[in-house]
């Protein structure tokens, strides 16, 4: 197997992953084990990608699905047991609106959904994966990353649009 497939691999990988998280206990070591395997497989694909000179559309958007998949399954298991702030819950309905309207906007424009894998996405994925479990103590991680978000969610939002300008 050619070393060009493995980030595509390590997405797959993600997802299946995620598959299983879904039907883990929060509680388990299995849920812990694998919720660091996939956060560290969502740095890695991207950085191997990189580094083998494989970069792709496919794989961009491969690893955007197991990304979509990882942040989907973890906020339905985690959200329920984790303490929030009632103020939290719309701020990150505007989060999630933003990236819904950035995506029909795509979808209407270009005929596909457009996941730009800008510094502030990736900051917010990472520091979300590292937040998730430092919020059953403070709430104030979760904030943070919460305003990186919204940054990378009006920033997405601008770089779609200016897009369709551009047609």
């Amino acid at each position: 197997m050619p070393m060009k497939h493995l980030p595509n691999i390590l997405s797959s990988l993600r997802i299946v992953g995620t598959v299983v998280l879904l039907l883990s206990d929060v509680s388990s070591i299995l849920f812990g084990v694998l919720y660091i395997v996939c956060g560290i497989s969502d740095i890695a694909d991207g950085w191997l990608a990189r580094k083998l000179k494989c970069v792709t559309r496919t794989g961009a958007l491969l690893d955007s699905v197991a990304d979509i998949c990882f942040v989907a399954c973890c906020a339905w298991k985690l959200l329920p047991i984790l303490e929030l702030p009632q103020w939290l819950w719309p701020w990150a309905g505007v989060i999630v609106l933003i990236k819904v309207v950035n995506q029909l906007s795509a979808l209407v424009m270009y005929r596909h959904c457009y996941f730009p894998h800008t510094a502030a996405n990736k900051a917010t994925g990472f520091l979300l994966f590292i937040a998730v479990p430092m919020t059953f103590y403070t709430v104030i991680p979760i904030a943070i990353v919460a305003a990186i978000a919204t940054f990378a969610a009006i920033h997405e939002h601008y770089i779609i649009t200016n897009m369709i300008k551009q047609i």
